[in-house]
């Protein structure tokens, strides 16, 4: 019988299966879009335009930093456990850089908690704050992982949609609804959770918008999650504003951050929580009791690089990696990306930042609008495109509520942080595209 032991005891078979129910707060948890669509490009060797990673080299001299420290194996501050709460090396170099761009003193040893990823960062936030039966506030589309985060913790998602433009064409026409949030808001309302720049739309929000988001949650005494993780990924003549940086919201705001977006090296894992004392001491009650400490030699390699780095800005700022040289590699694939999905009939909302875009397929026909499945058409159309054009995408209506997902449902979302080899590919498969749907459905 599969999936449990059986032992013999004298003539009897007796099963050892638990008959226990597993914890309620896991019992409606389904699996994320990223094991099915990751899973479904890997089997069908699908161009992968899926999954925010970049396939392209990691930036060599960060890939140089970790080589100096595997070549120095009596460094047991290198190689062993190091401070739980984040590398001192680490939190150090984070506290001079935040300082300069929150333009307020943060305090490295109290103030920083470094974790698995900025993943485990959100987290620990949520776990840390949200009691059974509060509310936060959540713009969506919004990342998938925010949503069962914060019901694992006992709270309910309250989601505000942000209406896209009639014929939009960039991403800053994704439109935040101030009267909306704060209609929102009720007296179980403790978090709102604002991620800029945006995923999945490449939105950067305007510094009037910040402001309306603090002006409510100066309001109603509202904590902020600002997930700030494509920091760096920002195009020129677009300003990237800090939330915490906003007049008086570095005391009610949990900003996170991301050593492998920065960085480029997702799979180092590598994140951190930044803000006052007294909101960080309950994810550091959390995080001591979970992982405890993260890597040792990855958090060194980040903190030499982010070392290298701060120098660079002060000194020549036009040859900083953060500052300009991944913005200028990433606008380059974004308007190739562009052109691509413009050529193959498609309407492209260019993004003002980060490495995602969207792209409306309204005028497309064909067999997945006849697939039986009962998902959003996008989920449809993303399968049929991987399955028989060997494309990988991702279905946006995945970061909405089920209420919103309908109206959501003709987009598909691409990554363009791939290497020219990948977007060619890509691109001969889009132009295949738009000849077989010019001709209808068949």
């Amino acid at each position: 019988m599969k999936g449990m032991t059986v032992l013999r005891i004298g003539r009897r078979l007796v099963s050892t299966m638990v008959k226990r129910s597993p914890a309620k707060r896991v019992q409606s948890t389904t699996p994320s879009i990223w094991v099915e669509f990751t899973t479904l490009a890997a089997e069908c060797k699908a161009v992968n335009l899926g999954q925010g990673f970049p396939d392209t080299p990691m930036p060599k001299f960060v890939a140089e930093k970790l080589k100096e420290v595997a070549n120095q194996p009596e460094r047991t501050d290198m190689h062993q456990y190091t401070r739980g709460y984040g590398n001192p090396k680490l939190v150090s170099v984070l506290g001079k850089l935040y300082s300069k761009l929150y333009g307020l003193p943060i305090d490295a040893n109290n103030q920083i908690v470094v974790t698995v990823g900025a993943y485990l960062a959100l987290y620990y936030a949520f776990l840390g704050w949200i009691d059974h039966g509060d509310e936060v506030i959540i713009l969506e589309p919004a990342y998938d992982c925010y949503s069962p985060q914060v019901k694992f913790a006992g709270g309910t998602p309250v989601p505000v949609v942000m209406p896209l433009k009639k014929d939009a064409s960039s991403s800053a026409d994704y439109v935040l609804d101030a009267e909306a949030v704060r209609k929102a808001v009720t007296s179980k309302t403790k978090m709102i959770v604002l991620n800029n720049p945006h995923n999945p739309t490449g939105k950067l929000f305007s510094r009037a918008e910040l402001e309306a988001v603090a002006k409510i949650a100066e309001e109603h005494d509202l904590i902020v999650i600002a997930d700030e993780v494509y920091e760096w990924h920002v195009y020129e003549g677009k300003e990237m504003i800090r939330f915490a940086s906003l007049p008086g919201m570095f005391d009610r705001t949990i900003s996170i951050g991301s050593a492998g977006k920065a960085f480029s090296v997702t799979g180092w894992k590598l994140g951190w929580a930044i803000g006052p004392d007294h909101l960080l001491a309950p994810i550091k009650a959390v995080h001591q009791n979970c992982v405890f400490t993260c890597s040792t030699p990855t958090q060194h390699a980040v903190a030499e690089a982010m070392e290298d780095e701060l120098k660079i800005m002060d000194d020549h700022p036009e040859k900083s990696y953060l500052r300009t040289g991944l913005s200028s590699e990433l606008v380059a694939k974004r308007d190739r990306l562009t052109s691509m999905v413009r050529e193959a009939g498609m309407t492209p909302i260019v993004p003002e930042s980060g490495y995602f875009m969207m792209a409306g397929f309204k005028g497309y026909h064909g067999p997945f609008e006849s697939d039986l499945s009962p998902d959003p058409l996008d989920f449809r159309f993303v399968r049929w495109l991987c399955r028989e054009k060997k494309l990988a995408t991702i279905p946006p209506s995945a970061f909405y509520s089920p209420q919103f997902k309908k109206d959501n449902e003709h987009m598909v979302r691409l990554c363009f942080f791939k290497s020219d080899d990948t977007l060619s590919k890509a691109e001969a498969i889009l132009k295949e595209l738009k000849k077989e749907m010019s001709g209808g459905a068949n």
